[in-house]
């Protein structure tokens, strides 16, 4: 047998580096000191506006306190287009800007790494960055990432998504682009931020950070360094969503999250993800719908499908997740450990299928409100075999797949995917 057969797939594994962070109460009115400490001047701050809130108003007001001049760019998309970052690049360089300020969740962020990797590439269009470390300007311009939700991590880790609208505009598709130079100079994570936060977009971010926790402990990669935090994620979760979900104003509930969501995304950065993040992606390529809402409704099908590869890990997530599972087996621990998915995702209210998302489904929700004729156009999940076929199809596609730790083929994922859409979770129960 020649040695090459008897590897891991992924034999060689890579530590990625975090940003410098601050993190509790307050940090966020740190960000005018600290901006003039990096050598700021003139920053774009890229952010979607977050109506409703005055947050943007009161950092940018405490930026220009502090002497910084402050452009504006507040257009960015849930799920971020590859429009909202190179708008974002023509603003920064017709205001001859030399930084960047992200403020809200991971979307905010993501657009502002990639416009970051842009600009230090002569405003190259994005879509060119897609993959695994494809900058060749290892300097872009400094960011402070302000975050505003308990979700992404993005402020932490070395990847950002993107869609592209462009390339194929009857086919978008969103992609992740991992690439160190994109990590962000400085992070600031203020739960007090997290308060105005709607009850449902709580709850979503907060299925999101299950899946960046859950994802890395059974992954192909089996990152040993990431493996506590994961865990450890799973846990904290576990403990806090219902109450920042139902108690938005609870500190123990946010700080609970935003720890949470910080540790998950050092977990995946080094220690990858799989196919409940391809299949959100891909539903997100098609339907525009919220990245934490898809991951929530495909989370408890990929546990399924992966739990005969692991049982062990899914009986220690099990117990992280606050079931007493002494007297069981690893498989009743880790169906134990579905079980608690389910009631989690039931108790925080998230819709079950995809089919079940309706325009008013959430507040958040952007389906079938643009912003090109392809979103307008899908503005009802259909969920029959065309639709389950692109989307299974995207998801083979995925830069998260490879991670998975069970084998993915068009045949084994192709009723994940349709469960996903169409199926009953009771079902996984029995």
């Amino acid at each position: 047998m020649q040695v090459e057969e008897m590897l891991p797939q992924f034999p060689i594994k890579e530590f990625h580096p975090f940003p410098r962070a601050l993190m509790g109460p307050g940090a966020h009115e740190l960000i005018g000191p600290e901006a003039l400490k990096l050598g700021f001047k003139k920053t774009l701050v890229m952010t979607s506006g977050l109506r409703g809130s005055d947050i943007v108003h009161k950092i940018v007001e405490s930026m220009k306190y502090h002497g910084l001049e402050v452009v504006v760019y507040d257009k960015v998309e849930s799920n971020p287009k590859d429009y909202n970052v190179m708008d974002a690049v023509g603003l920064y360089q017709q205001n001859n800007c030399d930084s960047f300020v992200s403020i809200g969740g991971g979307s905010s962020h993501d657009a502002c790494k990639g416009a970051r990797v842009s600009v230090a590439h002569d405003g190259r269009n994005v879509n060119e960055f897609e993959g695994f470390n494809k900058s060749e300007n290892p300097k872009n311009p400094p960011h402070i990432a302000v975050s505003t939700t308990a979700g992404t991590g993005s402020e932490t880790s070395w990847a950002y998504v993107i869609t592209d609208t462009t390339t194929d505009p009857d086919n978008p598709h969103k992609y992740v682009a991992f690439d160190d130079a994109s990590v962000t100079t400085l992070a600031i994570d203020d739960p007090v931020l997290y308060y105005s936060c709607p009850v449902d977009y709580t709850a979503q971010c907060g299925f999101d950070v299950l899946a960046h926790a859950s994802e890395p402990y059974v992954s192909r990669i089996n990152f040993d360094p990431s493996l506590g935090n994961a865990l450890h994620a799973i846990k904290l979760t576990a403990r806090s969503l219902r109450e920042a979900v139902w108690n938005p104003q609870s500190y123990a509930g946010r700080e609970g999250m935003m720890n949470a969501q910080y540790i998950a995304a050092q977990a995946f950065n080094s220690g990858g993800l799989g196919i409940i993040h391809s299949i959100s992606h891909a539903v997100s390529a098609f339907y525009d719908t919220h990245h934490g809402l898809n991951n929530a409704v495909a989370l408890p099908r990929v546990w399924a499908f992966n739990m005969p590869v692991h049982y062990k890990r899914f009986a220690d997530i099990a117990s992280a997740m606050g079931v007493d599972t002494h007297g069981m087996t690893d498989v009743q621990a880790a169906e134990a450990a579905l079980a608690a998915s389910i009631r989690l995702l039931r108790d925080v209210g998230i819709p079950e299928r995809f089919v079940d998302v309706k325009q008013d489904s959430y507040s958040k929700n952007r389906l079938g409100q643009g912003p090109t004729k392809f979103y307008e156009n899908e503005s009802i999940i259909k969920g029959d075999a065309a639709d389950v076929d692109r989307i299974t199809n995207h998801v083979l596609g995925d830069a998260c797949t490879p991670g998975n730790p069970k084998e993915c083929t068009f045949e084994t994922v192709r009723p994940v995917v349709d469960h996903c859409m169409n199926g009953d979770l009771d079902d996984l129960l029995t």
